[in-house]
C-alpha cells in the first residue's frame, strides 16, 4: 500500500510539472487542442468544430435564390465521380450562368449544413480589405502597416500589400503539423493579436512568398480598427447581406465576446459559399449591385509576380489572399481550405465550383493540389 501511494504521489508530481510547464512556455492551448481532438477521438482539426468554439454570427439578410439549369444533376462524369469520393467529401456543387447545374452531398451533409472553410476564410478577409478601400477608409494597398497599427510602425516598409501577397517577411513558426507552432495557438488559443505580438519582421518584406496565416490575422486587425466593428459584422453588412446568403454563418473565435480567428474558421454551407465564387466571377459585381471595385478584384486576381517562392521560383500562382493558375487554356483562381475546401472560379466558361469534405489531395510541385484539376476536369463537362 505504501508502494502503490508513493507511486502515485510520484505521478502526481510529474503530471503538475508539466502543467506547469505547459503554462509557463506559453502553451496553454495544448489542453484544448488534446481535449478536443485525442480525447474524443480525432486527430487534428475537423470541419464540425464549430461546436467546440465560441462563435459570432454572420447575419444573413433576404435571400436570393439560386435558379437551377436544365439538366441539374444529369449530366456527370462517373469515373470522375468516383475520384471525387476518393478523398471523403462532404459536398459537391458547380454553378454554370449562375445556375446551379450539379450538387451532391455525402453523409449527414445537406445544401444547409455548416462546416469549416478552413482558409477559404483568408479570401473573405482580402475582400474585406478591398471593401475598405473602396470606402476610404483604407487608403491603398501600399500604407505602410504601421498607419494603421501602431506596434509596426518601425517597419514602415511592411505595407498591407505584403500581408495580402504574403510576403511580409514577419516570422512566423507556422507548421502545420506542430502542436506548438502559430497556427496551432491560434487555432486552440485564446488570445490572437497578443499571439501575433510575439513575431517580427525579419526578412525584407515583399521578396519571398511564405503561406502564412499571420498576415491574415493583421489585415483583420486593420479591418477592426478602420471600421470600428468586428469583422463578422463588415463581413454581414457589406458582403453576406447583400449577396442573398441564405443561411446565417459562424465565425469562431478566440474566446467569448472575443476576436474572429480570421484566417480560417469561417462555417457556412456549399450554396452560400457559392455566392462568394460569383462575386469573384462578375468583378465585384451582385446582381448589378457594386459590391467591391473591379479594380481591386483584377489586382487580387493576379499574380503576385516579382516574389519568389522557396524554391526561388517567381510566384504566378497567388495574388491578394487568392490562388490562380491556368489549365486547359483556361484561367482559374480559387480559395481553398487544408482538408479539401474549395471555392473555385473559371470566368471564360462562367463557371463557379464548390467543393467542402474532409480530406484534401497532395500538393505538387506548383503548389496546386491535385485533386483541384479533377473538380476543374468535372464541371467543363457540365
Amino acid at each position: 500500500m505504501k508502494r502503490l501511494k508513493k507511486t502515485l504521489l510520484i505521478i502526481s508530481s510529474i503530471l503538475v510539472i508539466v502543467f506547469l510547464l505547459i503554462i509557463v512556455s506559453g502553451n496553454a492551448h495544448l489542453f484544448k487542442a488534446v481535449a478536443s481532438t485525442y480525447l474524443v477521438g480525432k486527430t487534428g482539426p475537423s470541419i464540425d468544430d464549430h461546436a467546440i468554439f465560441e462563435s459570432r454570427e454572420v447575419a444573413n439578410g433576404e435571400h436570393q435564390q439560386w435558379e437551377f439549369g436544365k439538366h441539374y444533376n444529369k449530366v456527370y462524369d462517373k469515373k470522375l465521380l468516383t475520384e471525387i469520393e476518393q478523398l471523403n467529401p462532404a459536398a459537391f456543387l458547380v454553378v454554370k450562368h449562375d445556375k446551379i447545374v450539379y450538387e451532391k452531398y455525402w453523409d449527414n451533409y445537406n445544401e444547409n449544413s455548416l462546416t469549416n472553410s478552413f482558409s477559404v476564410a483568408k479570401t473573405f478577409i482580402g475582400l474585406l480589405i478591398g471593401i475598405a478601400i473602396d470606402e476610404g477608409k483604407i487608403n491603398s494597398v501600399n500604407d505602410p502597416v504601421g498607419n494603421y497599427l501602431p506596434q509596426y510602425n518601425e517597419n514602415p516598409e511592411l505595407t498591407i500589400k505584403h500581408l495580402l501577397t504574403m510576403s511580409s517577411g514577419i516570422n512566423f513558426d507556422e507548421s502545420y503539423k506542430s502542436p506548438f507552432g502559430h497556427m496551432a495557438k491560434a487555432y486552440y488559443g485564446t488570445d490572437i493579436e497578443k499571439l501575433n505580438e510575439n513575431y517580427s519582421v525579419s526578412e525584407t518584406p515583399g521578396k519571398n512568398w511564405k503561406y502564412l496565416g499571420g498576415n491574415t490575422i493583421i489585415l483583420s486587425l486593420i479591418l477592426e480598427q478602420v471600421t470600428g466593428t468586428s469583422i463578422s459584422e463588415y463581413m454581414s453588412k457589406k458582403v453576406w447581406q447583400p449577396i442573398g446568403a441564405k443561411n446565417p454563418a459562424l465565425w469562431s473565435l478566440d474566446k467569448k465576446d472575443g476576436r474572429e480567428k480570421s484566417y480560417c474558421c469561417f462555417y457556412s454551407n456549399a450554396r452560400d459559399f457559392a455566392r462568394i465564387g460569383k462575386l469573384y466571377l462578375n468583378n465585384g459585381l451582385w446582381n448589378k449591385r457594386r459590391i467591391v471595385s473591379e479594380k481591386y478584384i483584377k489586382a487580387s486576381t493576379s499574380a503576385a509576380y516579382g516574389l519568389k517562392d522557396k524554391a526561388g521560383l517567381p510566384v504566378d500562382f497567388y495574388g491578394y489572399q487568392m490562388w490562380m493558375t491556368y489549365y486547359n487554356d483556361l484561367d482559374v483562381f480559387y480559395a481553398r481550405g487544408i482538408l479539401g475546401q474549395f471555392i473555385i472560379v473559371i470566368p471564360e466558361r462562367n463557371i463557379v465550383i464548390v467543393r467542402l469534405g474532409h480530406e484534401r489531395g497532395n500538393n505538387l510541385p506548383n503548389h496546386h493540389p491535385n485533386d483541384f484539376y479533377t473538380y476543374i476536369d468535372f464541371a467543363l463537362k457540365q
